[in-house]
């Protein structure tokens, strides 16, 4: 397939290998710092902190924040070990996304059964 004939959003063959050659170039310590990256601001985003007034933000969804936190937890834990300085801004970004959910919270969980807190331990 030439890119002429290519359509929008279609892949060639030549881009994929050139993708997977970039990907294949990338410490595994940055590929789980933009996880993590890319995982926080999603949660931060359905939690309304990008928002001036996160109550009223269309975009806050404790549900989906909830998985969110979760599964940034499990990637840190998992992970800790290899992050090396990347480590604890990423575990600060963490426990603060706990903090906000717990606050944002009508009826907050209990303290150890937050989001991610059966990865984290509990976060006050």
């Amino acid at each position: 397939m030439n890119e002429a004939s290519a359509t929008p959003g279609s892949v060639s063959g030549d881009d994929t290998d050139l993708n997977s050659r970039d990907l294949a170039d990338i410490p595994s310590v940055e590929v789980i710092s933009r996880a993590a990256v890319m995982l926080m601001s999603a949660a931060a985003e359905r939690l309304g902190l990008a928002d001036p007034d996160p109550d009223s933000s269309p975009h806050r969804d404790l549900d989906e924040a909830r998985r969110l936190i979760t599964a940034l937890a499990g990637l840190v834990t998992a992970s800790v070990e290899y992050l090396g300085p990347h480590a604890a801004p990423i575990r600060d970004g963490l426990q603060s996304l706990q903090k906000a959910f717990r606050e944002s919270s009508a009826f907050p969980d209990e303290p150890g059964q937050g989001p991610g807190e059966k990865y984290t331990g509990p976060v006050f």
